[in-house]
């Protein structure tokens, strides 16, 4: 079987689709995949189990032989539970060709293979009959469809389909019933992932604002669930204007409809304030009366907060009301829940939907382009006006009255800035649709069509004539580029910089000046299940608590002042660990040197506390290349050890490859 794999070219910025053959080790994508944070979620698998045990047990009190369907089986675990219970049989489908392999050896390897029917369909195409899939339809449906929204991955779809064609009517279902729950809070910084704030720019001549533009202030944003890990988001950057509202359930042992919907809940605002973010998460029943239940609720939601579950695979959504809205304490209102066969988004409504008409139940759109160019975290760091200062500080050091700049980054304010603070001419380049169209937006906005040139061409083809002849004396990039996925994946920069090198005047200054990448040994505070990394993963840390084990250390580093080299950058070297813990991973980041006294990081930003805690830019993904932790006994204090590593950037590719291993553990 071949398949298109995307990987991200640091040397064209773009994204490219390779062809993997039938010998492609897909075991690597399943790794770092959510399965093994969901397979070795105890919390999750006894509470399933308990499930399973309670339906086979109803229906063998029935009289009835336990036939189970097991809907996206995986490794198969649910379907031996379900033997291991007392099921008579179990037809489990996974539509994912190396999982249902893997998932055939691992129910032979434990001795089910006579009771266990792998089918490698959709579940969709399942077929039922004496010459079909399944000789009859099952009794007991099982399933695990759910993400962190809970019908993201098709879970309303699939039932619905289940239970027309594949299942008797009033079937036992695990779980048997799931409830969304939601909260309306008041978020500055929540709000920031979403709309693009006022920028301030001091100037020689006062200050000016960058204000967004009309259509991005009105547009109801992008579709998608922002899924964060909700219990390290600081009770101080929120408010909450509402009690947790329960907005609808789903029952499993019944026809469920895919069919679009709206569910209101009525309530009264907790405390005045700007309506803005509807926090929620959702909890599944394994059985009829609810005793079973497994919940995503955070900290403050939990009946007892020491029961509180670390998990990575289910966390809680974060949604974006279309418009900021003003709720008064006491005074009525209804927040209304909507979804579709995949999505779920939110509304507020003065009143409830049947006092107010039909409510607009199509799913929300983003016509600005802002949240098709950017992120969630994008966005915060674009509304980091902290960020924005040490920027515009930065570019006042190096431009003169008579600078003629060219800004490299996707979809960034810099050629504002530069226009601001005095440039003689701009010129910013923005190859994508989204971005141009964007870019033009925000500066017919700011009244700035007329005093910075948008180029639309990919950087390697860009003329002299393009820059109306004129040579640049000063080349600027966060840099920021949205194919990026790895922290040295925009040294894409620096690529654009060699390409333009003829385009650069006598002594022209590049800003960034120069980067360099970092690492530091941590050890992750949650227990992490993973396998020894062949290559570094990326991860928002800050939703990771860590602390450090090793001092960090520059590995590389990469001046843009000249083009990039034609020969490897290698280094090699040993970090020495500090303090006592297991030493999970390394932890990898990019420092950008903006001038010789101003450094932007996309990893750590303080230095570790005493105890080692780790502040990380909320902003950014770092890179994590994971340790064996069967090599990494408890570091006694007075035996201190180290890590080795080996990196290597490729200049051909854009590829940083790298080995980090405990030092006693070398051949």
């Amino acid at each position: 079987m071949k398949v298109f794999c995307s990987r991200a070219n640091p040397t064209t910025g773009s994204v490219e689709w390779l062809e993997e053959d039938e010998h492609y080790d897909y075991h690597q994508e399943i790794a770092r995949s959510s399965y093994a944070d969901m397979l070795h979620d105890k919390d999750r698998n006894i509470k399933y189990y308990q499930g399973i045990r309670a339906a086979v047990s109803r229906v063998k009190d029935r009289g009835h032989k336990a036939l189970v369907l097991d809907i996206g089986t995986g490794t198969g675990l649910l379907s031996m539970m379900a033997l291991t219970a007392g099921a008579d049989f179990c037809y489990a489908i996974e539509v994912f060709k190396p999982m249902a392999e893997a998932a055939v050896k691992i129910v032979e390897k434990n001795g089910f293979s006579d009771k266990i029917k792998v089918i490698n369909k959709h579940s969709t195409e399942v077929t039922i009959g004496p010459d079909g899939d399944m000789p009859c339809r099952a009794n007991i449906l099982i399933t695990e469809l759910f993400d962190t929204e809970l019908i993201g991955e098709g879970a309303l779809p699939s039932y619905e389909h289940a239970h027309r064609h594949l299942v008797q009517e009033n079937c036992e279902a695990v779980p048997h019933r799931a409830t969304v729950y939601a909260q309306l809070v008041e978020s500055r910084r929540m709000w920031s992932w979403n709309k693009l704030f006022p920028v301030h720019v001091k100037t020689s001549l006062g200050e000016q604002v960058i204000v967004p533009p009309l259509e991005l202030e009105k547009c109801p944003g992008a579709p998608s669930v922002c899924d964060i890990q909700l219990n390290q988001v600081s009770s101080a950057d929120f408010s909450v204007l509402s009690e947790v509202l329960p907005m609808f359930s789903v029952d499993f042992s019944k026809q469920v409809s895919s069919s679009a919907a709206c569910h209101s809940r009525q309530f009264e605002p907790l405390a005045s304030g700007q309506a803005q973010v509807v926090l929620s998460w959702w909890d599944i029943e394994m059985d009829p009366e609810g005793k079973i239940r497994c919940t995503m609720a955070p900290f403050w939601a939990q009946s007892d907060p020491k029961e509180l579950q670390w998990r990575d695979h289910w966390m809680q959504c974060v949604y974006f009301l279309p418009q900021e809205e003003t709720v008064v304490r006491g005074s009525a209102c209804c927040l209304v829940a909507h979804h579709d066969d995949y999505c779920v988004w939110y509304s507020l409504q003065s009143t409830s939907p049947d006092e107010n008409g039909r409510v607009h139940q199509m799913r929300p759109v983003c016509d600005c382009q802002a949240h098709l160019l950017w992120n969630r975290p994008r966005f915060g760091e674009i509304n980091d006006q902290d960020r924005t200062d040490q920027y515009a500080q930065a570019l006042r050091t190096v431009m003169t009255p008579g600078s003629i700049c060219l800004c490299v980054s996707d979809g960034s304010l810099l050629s504002v800035l530069a226009h601001h603070l005095g440039a003689e001419q701009v010129f910013t380049i923005e190859s994508s649709a989204a971005s141009h169209k964007l870019m033009k937006r925000i500066f017919n906005a700011n009244h700035l069509e007329d005093k910075i040139n948008i180029i639309k061409k990919r950087p390697e083809l860009l003329t002299s004539a393009d820059l109306e002849g004129k040579k640049v004396s000063l080349l600027v990039g966060e840099p920021f580029f949205t194919t990026s996925l790895l922290p040295w994946h925009n040294l894409y920069f620096w690529y654009v910089r060699t390409t333009l090198d003829q385009h650069l005047g006598p002594g022209a200054v590049v800003m960034p000046q120069a980067a360099s990448l970092h690492a530091v040994i941590v050890e992750f505070r949650r227990a992490l299940d993973f396998q020894e990394s062949k290559e570094a993963e990326p991860h928002p840390l800050w939703e990771y608590p860590c602390r450090s084990l090793s001092e960090p250390q520059q590995i590389l580093t990469f001046d843009f002042q000249q083009p990039v080299p034609q020969q490897p950058m290698c280094a090699e070297g040993s970090m020495k660990l500090r303090r006592p813990g297991r030493s999970h991973g390394a932890v990898l980041w990019m420092e950008y040197h903006l001038t010789p006294d101003s450094t932007v990081s996309t990893g750590l930003l303080n230095p570790a506390e005493d105890k080692g805690d780790c502040c990380w830019n909320p902003h950014c993904k770092q890179a994590v290349y994971f340790l064996s932790t069967t090599l990494d006994p408890r570091v006694p204090l007075d035996a201190p050890q180290s890590v080795s590593y080996a990196v290597e950037f490729h200049p051909h590719t854009g590829d940083v490859t790298m080995e980090f291993r405990l030092a006693d553990t070398l051949d």
